[in-house]
């Protein structure tokens, strides 16, 4: 229930509504560091990719052995918000020039 509640949040910011930092044990927005420790704390879940999106915010996957992930998006402001949760995360192996799907 708890990923739910973190995906519709996230669907909320992403459609522009205000979310702010909430004083529960699950932490939608705040300082990058403090989510990272949240999901680790929590989830088990480490960075294991990450890239920059077009508005210059750094969008990292954090996911865990047992499958869960989380998608985090850290403004150039600074504040990191979660964007998307879920299970079943999988890591495909490297793909290089001769081996694409």
């Amino acid at each position: 229930m708890l990923r739910i509640a973190t995906f519709v949040i996230g669907l909320l910011m992403l459609a522009g509504y205000s979310v702010t930092a909430f004083a529960t044990p699950a932490t939608f927005c705040g300082n990058r560091a403090e989510v990272a420790q949240t999901l680790e704390k929590s989830y088990a879940e480490h960075p294991s990719a990450m890239g920059l999106s077009a508005g210059g915010g750094m969008v990292e996957v954090f996911s865990s052995k047992n499958g869960t992930w989380t998608i985090v998006i850290t403004q150039p402001t600074g504040l990191s918000c979660i964007i998307a949760a879920g299970e079943n995360w999988e890591s495909l192996p490297q793909m290089t020039a001769g081996n694409r799907i």
